[in-house]
C-alpha cells in the first residue's frame, strides 16, 4: 500500500507539528480536535473503523478497547 493511500485519525493528544508533518507528506487525516476534543474512545474507534482510519493516539486506553474488548478498528498507533 501506498503511503499517500493511507488514512489517519489524530487523537487531541497529538501534537500539532505531527499532524501538520502528515498533511504535508500527503497522507489523508482527520483530527479528533475538528470533530469534538470530548469524543468518546468508543466513537474515535466507530469513526476510524467505519472510514478507514487508523488512529495515531497516545492514550493507552486504546489497547484496551481494540485487544480486550474487540471493539472494530482500522489500526492503532501509539
Amino acid at each position: 500500500m501506498e503511503k499517500k493511500q493511507l488514512k489517519f485519525l489524530v487523537d487531541v493528544g497529538i501534537s500539532k507539528k505531527v499532524e501538520n508533518w502528515l498533511q504535508v507528506e500527503g497522507y489523508n487525516i482527520k483530527n479528533v480536535r475538528a470533530i469534538d476534543p470530548r469524543l468518546p474512545d468508543e466513537e474515535i474507534l466507530k469513526i476510524a473503523a467505519t472510514e478507514n482510519r487508523i488512529v495515531i493516539t497516545m492514550d493507552k486506553d486504546f489497547g484496551e478497547l481494540v485487544f480486550n474488548s474487540g471493539l472494530a478498528h482500522a489500526g492503532v498507533c501509539c
